[in-house]
């Protein structure tokens, strides 16, 4: 696959305009011609693929449509900008709205054009164009299964169209579960779709039965639909995927094609093919110099278990802790051997200075991340912890330390520095490239981005077991997660005991909490489970450094915010649409 995304092709659906619609075709190749032989064939297929990558690059920092920019809005991540989804001015007009609602249904164009065209026109042989057909299928499930996430019901295409002709009303979001059930169903039966690839096979990245499986058993968590649910995780397993024995470097390079991989987003280090992490959760030290827009919350820091399972508490490792106001806090974070200026400026921020440790204070705060579960380290960048970045800007390797006030860079024992040097918060460590050689720009990694793996099928099987009342199978599947992660098993001691399905249900919501930060999943667990109110909106909380103090507040409007509005210029566009109820235009 990763031979395919490298190909440019631009045979279908170009948007004029950012904010409507426009699925008028712009070809490089004639639409007469096009899929006529075996070679435009694939590149007709790739170009659906491709509508996967839209907007890579810069443009992405005024979109979701990258998958793992969206935790910026759940409980476990925060954006260095102030988002106007959560600050609660945002309206239907919004281009984020718009952006999301084109690529989906630009995908949806490419796929329905394959899916109407190969099968008279494609002259590759029958087995070939019949696995063809079943990816365009899963690639239109995908499509249509990102929009009812948010939209809750939209327009269903079935065929291509002109934008005259765009001008359905919308189905219901039951209607949207059945078109997506019903695409995936059609992948899963046809014989010529692999269970899955092996590693390093040439169509590596291509949809596959077990890709399909996930998929649509995902649809079943959506339906509440339990027992068909497990079924189809049942199927995944079965097709030979497991976890990776490793979590910190599963999220590598090396390892984007293992067994726990089922579905990913294909990247290559070159031009126009790679991703952005580097770019956007990386900070100024790390090399080729990020711009941390996207950063982890103090939420998910405080989420991670100690490793023996018991819920991890500020006042155990800092007597009295959390009786200090926020602002107090902060005298835990501070460097050893503080200047005087430097003094100054933290007590007159508020700081509690007479808890300061002139010598000491930094490993005291250390503490606080010891023996904690693994993943903590590996998903988050903590106070005092150290990384491989680049000195100044250059290929010059540097190890960095993570120190509060940040001093300056150095080509030994120099301090990470960020782009937001006037607040200290936490990074996201996953994803981001250490020292100078995995990367040849930040604007084009070459890691992959899972958007479906084996980690995500366990947690929503244990959630669908739980939800049966079958709470002994539901517990071994956490316990796989959590095994792997090296942090103590359910029901291992009197921390970990599960007593009942409220308790294990939302044992498992945690869970899924700290697998996936950056992974653009905990966002729609909020929305799914109709929790994004009580934990992205408690009272207090907001944009927040490490030590709790808000930056900017949230404010939350209304449970409309559930569901994203239809785009003010599709409803310009097309008169049949209905805009979902508490939206203003």
């Amino acid at each position: 696959m990763k031979k395919i995304i490298a190909i440019i092709i631009t045979l279908s659906v170009c948007a004029c305009k950012d904010n409507l619609l426009d699925t008028a075709p712009h070809s490089s190749v004639s639409t007469t011609t096009m899929w006529t032989t075996d070679n435009l064939t694939d590149l007709g297929v790739a170009g659906v693929y491709n509508a996967l990558r839209l907007d890579l690059g810069h443009s992405g920092m005024t979109t979701v449509h990258e998958l793992y920019q969206t935790d910026r809005f759940g409980f476990t991540g925060q954006g260095r900008w102030d988002e106007p989804l959560l600050r609660g001015t945002i309206t239907a007009g919004d281009g984020m709205f718009a952006k999301v609602w084109q690529h989906m249904y630009e995908g949806i164009q490419r796929a329905n054009d394959a899916l109407l065209n190969i099968p008279g026109k494609s002259p590759s042989n029958e087995e070939k164009k019949a696995r063809y057909l079943a990816e365009c299928k899963f690639l239109r499930a995908y499509f249509y299964f990102r929009l009812n996430q948010l939209y809750k019901g939209v327009p269903i295409y079935l065929e291509p169209f002109t934008p005259a002709e765009a001008i359905k009303s919308r189905a219901s979001e039951t209607e949207v579960w059945d078109q997506v059930i019903a695409d995936l169903t059609d992948c899963i039966n046809e014989p010529n779709l692999p269970d899955r690839y092996a590693t390093g096979d040439g169509n590596y990245g291509h949809a596959t039965k077990s890709a399909a499986y996930a998929l649509r058993g995902k649809v079943y968590i959506y339906r509440e639909d339990w027992e068909k649910a497990i079924a189809d995780f049942q199927q995944v397993k079965d097709a030979g995927h497991t976890l990776f024995a490793d979590y910190k470097t599963l999220f590598t390079e090396a390892n984007e094609q293992c067994p726990e991989m089922i579905f990913s987003l294909q990247h290559r280090g070159e031009q126009g093919y790679g991703n952005n992490f580097q770019l956007f959760i990386g900070w100024p030290s790390a090399f080729r110099r990020g711009w941390n827009y996207y950063m982890p919350s103090p939420n998910l820091v405080d989420l991670h278990e100690n490793i023996d399972g018991t819920k991890f508490n500020w006042d155990d490792v800092i007597p009295g802790y959390s009786s200090l106001t926020e602002s107090a806090r902060e005298v835990y974070f501070l460097r050893d051997n503080l200047t005087a200026e430097e003094y100054a400026a933290a007590e007159e921020r508020g700081a509690k200075m007479s808890l300061y440790l002139p010598e000491g204070n930094e490993a005291r705060i250390k503490k606080a991340y010891e023996n904690r579960d693994p993943r903590l380290q590996a998903n988050v960048l903590t106070p005092y912890a150290t990384f491989r970045g680049a000195f100044n800007f250059t290929d010059v390797e540097s190890v960095q330390t993570m120190r509060w006030p940040f001093r300056g860079q150095a080509a030994v024992g120099g301090d990470i520095q960020s782009d937001t040097q006037i607040n200290f918060y936490y990074f996201y460590r996953k994803f981001v490239i250490e020292g100078v050689s995995g990367l040849i720009d930040r604007n084009y990694g070459p890691t992959d981005f899972p958007i479906l793996r084996y980690a995500d099928v366990l947690l929503m099987w244990a959630e669908a077991l739980n939800e049966l009342g079958l709470e002994a199978e539901a517990v071994e599947k956490v316990n796989e997660v959590r095994g792997r992660a090296g942090v103590a098993l359910l029901n291992s001691n009197a921390a970990t005991a599960v007593t009942g399905q409220d308790n294990l249900r939302e044992r498992i919501r945690n869970e899924r909490r700290v697998e996936f930060p950056g992974e653009g999943i905990n966002y729609f667990d909020e929305l799914r489970w109709k929790t994004w109110k009580e934990k992205v909106f408690y009272p207090g909380n907001g944009k927040k450094q490490i030590w709790g103090g808000n930056v900017s507040d949230y404010s939350y409007k209304g449970d409309f915010l559930y569901t994203w509005p239809i785009p003010t210029g599709e409803i310009q566009m097309n008169p049949n649409l209905v805009q979902n109820p508490g939206w203003i235009d």
